[in-house]
């Protein structure tokens, strides 16, 4: 892997490769990279990978190679306190209420300590206050050159950081908030570089969508909304206790953002969380609420704008007015641009367009609109593969097939190896385009360290009795192995089922729920425990690392298909429909199967793991997707017996205590 990353980087093409759990895939990538002398951005998936690569990785290949080479971290804009909000935020009146009193003071003396301004540092205070997002820096906020803490910005410290360094570690999120601004209005988060390295890249379509559609949540909204009418009140521009001048138009803006969402609402299917909006939604009521709230969100804007103005009149005046504080003009003119950007997101979301999807999102905690691309290849393929001198994709999870043959005489492999799925879903799958293919396998010996489970005597996943038969054979199992077990779960609502049924099946193993407090801190318990048994949905399938006896045994309910009825997936399979291909076997096997694959690789991390892993959807016998689903996974030993479990768990055992 790491002979086919430099010549990637020498050569400027690029490279698909798969890289087994245990191949060290990152320090393959890496030691190329530093070797190279070129700009080189690392891009990961989640943020505890980003930190994993930035303070466990990169030291160990800098040290090994002796080279001192300038590397840098960079996360996203809110993940770093803005100064000027947080001085918006001290002169305001909602400082000295005692709640938000205390959580300044908490702010106030991390400033003087920390040299990063990263908010992950703020130990003093929750992940849910409020006052986080206050003082968070964002896209929206943010001001540049003309704001007064510009020089003294952590945002601009840490990208100064980063222009002067040669290797830059980012997350997706933040590469493509990067590239969404490099469009038509050009601009840019991170610095210009040669080459990108993509890891967990099988997450990259998903991510992408985001930032090249539009998305505006009532919590979004109401945020903007509340700094408006702050800035507003400083400015002379709104009347406390009356609510007159600017605050006319925010409680204009914050009645009109009601009854739209709720106008939506009203229209969706009871039950749905993701509804599609077809374009005649916005020829009856539901238009009229937009004009409203679009009427309103301009009004601010004038407002806003109107007080700047008075304030950088009268700067020459012997009585400047309260506009003239530099804080306050800063805000002022943040307020006018996220009016201004609400507008225009929100008349693209109306607008719909062709190859656009748009949908309602329904939750506990808001609404949202959101206006997304159904095809992203083009775009992909056009502002990186043809953009960018050298790309290397890799992930534990990126080919669907294992038959695959390698490219021979260096001519490179055709699509439909084991790469068409995610190089026809990334616009790679051109043979104009020169792809390098790779497939590296892990190290771990599956056969020996690892049984997967596969019972064909439950109901099938439908069924209204699958829950309950199924939470039986987990306690069977989990009783078999003495805990220390996930039971991953495909929706909320059957992770609350299988939570439940548990509770009162296995009470003498410690049950953990997620949601019951943060990711880490679950992780953290867990791995302590030793015993425990975890209870998760989706986001716990990938990107979780338990090396050890703390997980022997990962139970998957079922087979990770995605919701037929969710927007983005039902618009993308329609596509495909439409140019005569299958969706259901190109489209949704592919992405099952990297899922699936995501989800058995919680078990075996390190050499002397052992486990089972038991898939309980009896589909896989039965359906005739079944059997390229099962290939996909590691060739562990396999059985549909559960005596044959327990003779398996019994040779295992001490090797998954620990002992040699």
């Amino acid at each position: 892997m790491a002979d086919a990353v430099e010549r990637a980087l020498l050569e400027e093409r690029i490279v698909l490769c798969e890289a087994g759990t245990g191949t060290g895939k990152t320090l393959a990538y890496l030691v190329p990279a530093l070797l190279s002398g070129k700009k080189v951005v690392v891009s990961t998936a989640t943020r505890a990978l980003q930190e994993q690569i930035f303070f466990k990785d990169l030291p160990l290949a800098q040290e090994v190679l002796g080279l001192p080479i300038q590397a840098t971290l960079m996360k996203g804009l809110g993940n770093y306190l803005c100064r000027r909000r947080f001085q918006e935020l001290l002169k305001s009146e909602e400082a000295a209420r005692p709640g938000r009193a205390r959580a300044i003071d908490t702010v106030r003396a991390w400033i003087e300590e920390t040299e990063t301004g990263d908010l992950s540092e703020l130990a003093g205070l929750r992940e849910d206050d409020p006052t986080r997002l206050a003082i968070a820096s964002s896209s929206e906020t943010r001001l540049g050159q003309p704001c007064q803490y510009f020089d003294s910005c952590f945002v601009t410290r840490m990208r100064r950081e980063a222009e002067a360094a040669q290797l830059v570690v980012v997350n997706h999120h933040l590469f493509f908030a990067d590239l969404a601004l490099r469009g038509p209005h050009p601009g840019h988060v991170l610095p210009d570089y040669d080459a990108v390295v993509f890891d967990e890249a099988h997450q990259l379509e998903d991510i992408a969508t985001e930032f090249f559609g539009v998305r505006v949540s009532d919590a979004r909204v109401g945020r903007a909304l509340d700094d408006a009418e702050r800035a507003l009140r400083h400015a002379g521009a709104l009347d406390a206790l009356f609510q007159r001048g600017g605050g006319v138009c925010v409680e204009a803006a914050r009645r009109a953002t009601r009854a739209l969402f709720a106008e939506l609402a009203r229209g969706a299917p009871r039950g749905d969380a993701r509804v599609t909006l077809e374009r005649d939604v916005w020829s009856g009521p539901a238009q009229s609420r937009w004009i409203e709230l679009d009427g309103a969100l301009e009004q601010i804007e004038q407002q806003a704008r109107a007080a700047r103005e008075r304030g950088a009149c009268s700067r020459s005046e012997t009585s400047p007015s309260r506009a003239t504080t530099p804080f306050l003009g800063d805000a002022l003119d943040a307020t006018e641009r996220r009016m201004s950007s609400l507008r225009e997101q929100l008349a693209i979301i109306v607008d719909g367009g062709s190859g656009r999807v748009t949908w309602l999102e329904l939750g506990a905690r808001g609404s949202a609109l959101s206006s997304s691309p159904v095809d992203l290849s083009f775009l992909l393929r056009q502002r990186i593969f043809e953009t960018v001198p050298a790309v290397v994709l890799t992930s534990a999870t990126l080919a669907t097939r294992v038959s695959a043959r390698p490219a021979e005489d260096g001519a490179p492999a055709s699509h439909k190896s084991a790469f068409g799925y995610v190089r026809s879903r990334l616009g790679l799958s051109d043979d104009a385009v020169r792809v390098d293919e790779l497939v590296v396998e892990s190290p771990f010996d599956f056969a020996e360290q690892a049984l997967l489970y596969t019972p064909r005597d439950l109901p099938p996943p439908s069924s209204p009795d699958f829950v309950e038969r199924a939470a039986e054979r987990v306690a069977e199992l989990v009783r078999l192995v003495g805990g220390g077990c996930f039971v991953l779960t495909t929706s909320v609502r059957s992770m609350h089922a299988f939570h439940e049924r548990l509770r009162a099946r296995v009470p003498e193993f410690r049950l953990l729920l997620q949601g019951d407090a943060p990711k880490a801190t679950l992780l953290g318990t867990f791995r302590a425990a030793q015993d425990a048994v975890l209870v998760a949905t989706m986001s716990f399938w990938e990107g979780v690392d338990v090396p050890g006896r703390a997980l022997r045994l990962v139970v998957l309910e079922k087979v990770p298909f995605a919701v037929p009825t969710d927007p983005v997936v039902r618009a993308r399979a329609e596509v495909l429909e439409a140019e005569g291909k299958n969706p259901f076997m190109d489209f949704h096997v592919p992405a099952a199967a990297i899922a699936l694959k995501q989800g058995f690789g919680r078990l075996i991390r390190t050499r002397r793991d052992a486990g089972i892993v038991a898939l309980l959807d009896e589909r896989v016998h039965k359906k005739g997707y079944g059997k390229l689903l099962l290939e996909a996974l590691p060739p562990a030993t396999r059985t549909d017996a559960f005596d044959r479990v327990a003779s398996f768990w019994s040779r295992h055992a001490r090797t998954a205590a620990g002992a040699p």
